[in-house]
């Protein structure tokens, strides 16, 4: 498959360095989004001889994954697989989705976080409840783990226009306008993620962000509705035929003409 790894970064010095080396690993071509990082974050990638594209400021994780996928589009790739800096995806869960996508290159992918699921903070884990519940609504499927960063994306996904880009809103979105506007199937493979309390801590913040993608997807139900309403075929009206009129029928085929 012709895809790149998009890495988005805000303040992952002290993790990105064990990414980056394990991602170098699988053989395919490596994009680092610095999000406007007050670390050494984007020194570490340049370090590492990955192509690294820098905000000045910072402007969200949807901004950032768009910019990889725009850096990734450029230099010919069809789709990416993105992968949080922070250490959170296990190495040997990469490689399972990259073939998942290899079988259903159409198709979006999520690294699930299934297993070992208990070991996730417990405001975080109600909060992707929540979230998965939602996103399986609005996108009319059934999603896990729609908060999960180990995904794969195919191209015409992220070209979709539209998409809020919002911090964590575009990874809940894109799920949701993919499977409306081209029918796109979701796909997921069990992982585990890692808790470990020495690692920095989340950047989602589960009554903002979860505010944020509620907001959004309130919105998306009520316009799908609105739409589903107006293209359900009219029934007929039969309250003013005769009740001894005749249809002509085909005696060939004996149906209505």
């Amino acid at each position: 498959m012709n895809v790149a790894f998009v890495v988005p970064c805000l303040n992952e010095q002290r993790s990105l360095d064990q990414v980056l080396a394990d991602l170098k690993s699988l053989g395919r071509p490596i994009i680092v989004v610095d999000d406007g990082s007050t670390d050494d974050t984007a020194a570490v990638a340049a370090r590492a001889g990955v192509t690294v594209v820098r905000h000045t400021v910072r402007l969200g994780k949807g901004h950032a994954l768009r910019t990889g996928w725009d850096t990734a589009n450029a230099m010919g790739f069809t789709g990416i697989v993105s992968v949080d800096g922070d250490g959170q995806h296990r190495f040997e869960d990469v490689a399972p989705v990259l073939e998942s996508a290899e079988r259903a290159p159409s198709s979006i992918v999520i690294g699930a976080r299934l297993k070992g699921r208990e070991t996730q903070p417990t405001a975080r884990r109600r909060a992707n409840a929540v979230a998965d519940w939602a996103v399986s609504t609005a996108a009319g499927q059934d999603v896990s783990d729609t908060q999960s960063g180990l995904r794969y994306y195919p191209g015409r996904v992220l070209d979709l226009p539209g998409v809020p880009t919002d911090h964590f809103v575009f990874e809940s979105a894109i799920l949701v306008e993919a499977s409306r506007q081209l029918g796109t199937r979701i796909h997921f493979v069990p992982i585990r993620a890692r808790y470990e309390k020495e690692r920095r801590a989340s950047h989602f913040r589960p009554v903002r962000d979860i505010a944020r993608i509620t907001g959004y997807l309130s919105q998306a139900l009520f316009r799908y509705a609105v739409r589903r309403r107006g293209a359900a075929p009219r029934r007929e009206d039969h309250s003013a035929v005769r009740p001894h009129a005749r249809s002509r029928l085909d005696p060939h085929e004996g149906h209505r003409r």
